[in-house]
């Protein structure tokens, strides 16, 4: 699959597909309009702070993605899919939020014709508590564990099911099945029908994906660190991508990530039968997606929906909270630099008087 004048610029080559040295915008250029069936990809997020894979200031984002959108939307086919994980940033030196991503979406949708088939967020339950300035220090704001995961579509009817993507049953559920269940209109006013009760064999997810990201002795890695090769620091994990290409693509279709990393999206993409593309400026990081490849693909094993370490728990957001009363909110919203601790905190948390119990977010 090596195109055109890329062919010597080509370092991974399968059945399947290639891994390209290179910028992607020069390679998208040399690709037939609507060959492609889905983009999936995490492109360098628009930080405040620059890390080893090159992203862009957050206040430039979106001028600099713009011609990634125009290219992504000549190549997609009018039913394919543009899946992009993105995460968010803060504000240098300010406890609030960098719009950027917002901003990107609505770029892609007003200058480049997309539609916004679905929003999804990636939570990662072993995400550290950052920025730790907010989070820990002057204890201000929760931590950041989502990730938005845009998916677009150059028309409102992509192809697309969920039900490659169903997941068991909960015990309620599971309950209500054996004992039935009276067709009824809930408090909100949704009627539920009878169907309900009907025994699909499994359950239709949400749009939250919840996968820690917690990969430290993989294969990947013992072969960077056997040739001396530093890894990509910014993966994602291969359920993320591997989600979306089983829900969206068909055997023998065309997925392409224009930001390739260390070829996470190749690697599913072999194991699912797609052909693929993945384009790497960093010749490092190519180097080191070759371990991804040195050996046949192998068929994902299911996971036993009945062993508990294959969910992740999230509590309510009332669960330590007793009612009492705490001490007031800072005046300035946490602006001063709190002092040292000269004790141990409180083990626990509890919310303010009169707050309620209604209102009040986990990350």
């Amino acid at each position: 699959m090596a195109h055109g004048s890329w062919e010597e610029a080509t370092r991974i080559s399968t059945d399947l597909g290639d891994a390209v040295l290179g910028d992607s915008l020069d390679y998208m250029e040399d690709l037939a309009p609507e060959s492609v069936d889905l983009i999936v990809t995490s492109p360098p997020f628009g930080l405040v702070r620059k890390k080893d894979y090159g992203n862009e200031d957050a206040e430039d984002y979106v001028d600099w993605f713009d011609a990634f959108g125009k290219q992504f939307s000549r190549i997609l086919k009018p039913r394919g899919s543009l899946v992009i994980d993105i995460g968010g940033a803060w504000i240098k030196g300010a406890p609030t939020r960098s719009l950027y991503h917002f901003r990107l979406l609505i770029m892609l949708c007003d200058r480049h014709g997309f539609n916004l088939a679905q929003e999804f967020y990636w939570w990662n339950p072993s995400k550290l508590p950052t920025p730790a300035e907010w989070v820990n220090i002057r204890r201000i704001r929760v931590k950041d564990a989502v990730n938005s995961v845009y998916w677009l579509s150059p028309t409102p009817w992509p192809k697309a099911t969920n039900r490659r993507v169903l997941q068991p049953y909960s015990k309620s559920m599971l309950s209500l099945l054996r004992t039935g269940y009276r067709a009824k209109k809930r408090p909100s006013g949704h009627d539920i029908s009878t169907k309900f009760s009907r025994d699909n064999g499994a359950s239709i997810p949400p749009n939250l994906i919840a996968v820690a990201h917690t990969e430290s002795n993989a294969y990947y890695q013992r072969y960077c660190k056997k040739h001396g090769i530093r890894p990509h620091p910014a993966r994602f994990p291969a359920e993320l991508p591997e989600y979306f290409i089983r829900m969206l693509t068909d055997e023998d279709d065309l997925v392409l990530d224009p930001f390739g990393g260390s070829c996470v999206t190749g690697e599913v993409c072999e194991r699912l039968n797609r052909r693929w593309v993945c384009v790497e400026i960093v010749e490092e990081y190519l180097k080191g997606a070759k371990g991804r490849f040195e050996r046949p693909p192998t068929r994902r094993i299911p996971r036993d929906p009945d062993r508990a370490e294959n969910y992740y728990r999230v509590p309510r957001p009332d669960i330590l909270w007793d009612g009492s009363p705490t001490e007031p909110l800072a005046a300035d919203g946490g602006r001063k630099r709190p002092a040292p601790a000269t004790k141990a905190p409180e083990k626990r948390a509890s919310g303010g008087r009169g707050t309620g119990r209604l209102g009040l977010e986990t990350d």
